[in-house]
């Protein structure tokens, strides 16, 4: 960061711990965000893996319970008392500003 970018960031953050200070209500007002990448799983149930075996036959192999290829994006949107908005970004998009001001309209629209 340049000497600039700071500067600016403490004022930022100065500023925000002012407002915090002078109103008590400030977090009830605010939302938070977050990105989480995600793996999908393919569980399968015992009886879903039972197969029928003779008693000279050998013993199935049971696989270890693995992570997909697949992963998502999970963004979620938060306040005070807990989770407000959660999506999962679709495969080819990108998080920018764009895609949060989207989110945002979303929630909107849903309340």
């Amino acid at each position: 960061m340049t000497p600039e970018q700071k500067d600016w960031r403490i004022a930022a953050c100065q500023d925000l711990i002012a407002t915090a200070d002078s109103d008590p209500d400030f977090f009830k007002k605010t939302v938070a965000g977050d990105e989480k990448w995600c793996f999908a799983y393919d569980p399968t149930t015992k009886c879903q893996s039972a197969a029928w075996v003779t008693e000279t036959s050998p013993r199935p192999e049971k696989l270890r319970f693995q992570k997909s290829h697949v992963k998502t994006m999970l963004v979620i949107l938060f306040e005070w008392q807990g989770v407000i908005h959660k999506e999962f970004v679709p495969e080819g998009k990108t998080i920018n500003a764009v895609y949060y001001k989207g989110v945002m309209e979303r929630l909107l629209n849903r309340i």
